[in-house]
């Protein structure tokens, strides 16, 4: 998969996905059917999966020009981005975001959708900014900013769109660490390394018990109005 805005490379039993197109990195159903087919792969042939933007970007959300439609075009997008979120954050072996740079609303998402976080250091925003573009999240961002945030941050970066930088991202639970941009891979490759020795079936059964009752709440909510 070495064309389009999803690219992804094996090594040392290690799946890199890379998203770049170019531009803002945004979530568009294009993204989302080369992703799942990506983590298709990875599932068979990996046992740890790295999640990588572009440099200064990892993903400003949604395409914008699908969500101004409005309608059934915004449903069916934000809908294939909760399953692709909730796809990683039950993923059956680790998932490692390394974060570029910008990561806003669905971008945002997919942080708290993985197991360890990485980012960069730099001026960059994270965070869920929906509701200052006047948008409600959706039900299964609010599970999973539940889960994953820190409470002393929970309503402020939910409810008021609060942004961060990458050191206020570690503070608020977006990101676990942040690395000067140079070391990310570098630093990203050997913590894969260690999680892709973990027994595969002990940390899928754990991650399920620890995740289960977030997963099924969240999938239930895709059958009702986003």
């Amino acid at each position: 998969m070495a064309d389009g805005p999803v690219q992804l490379d094996i090594q040392d039993s290690v799946a890199w996905l890379r998203l770049d197109d170019g531009k803002a990195n945004a979530i568009s159903l294009d993204v989302l059917k080369a992703a799942h087919e990506a983590l298709d792969q990875a599932e068979r042939d990996a046992n740890c999966v790295v999640l990588l933007g572009r440099p200064g970007r990892f993903s400003a959300g949604f395409d914008l020009n699908v969500m101004r439609q409005g309608g059934e075009a915004t449903r069916e997008l934000v809908a294939g981005g909760a399953r692709l979120g909730l796809r990683l954050y039950g993923f059956p072996i680790p998932v490692i975001a390394g974060c570029t740079g910008h990561a806003l609303a669905m971008g945002a998402l997919l942080l708290l959708s993985t197991d360890l976080r990485i980012g960069v250091e730099g001026e960059f925003k994270l965070g869920l900014n929906e509701v200052a573009i006047g948008m409600t999240l959706p039900v299964f961002g609010v599970e999973l900013a539940r889960e994953r945030l820190s409470k002393r941050h929970l309503q402020r970066a939910v409810a008021s769109a609060e942004l961060y930088d990458p050191a206020g991202a570690v503070d608020a639970g977006y990101l676990d660490r942040v690395v000067p941009a140079d070391a990310l891979e570098d630093v990203v490759r050997k913590e894969a390394a260690a999680l892709a020795a973990l027994p595969r079936e002990a940390h899928a059964g754990t991650k399920l018990r620890l995740r289960g009752e977030v997963i099924a709440r969240a999938e239930a909510s895709l059958a009702k109005p986003l």
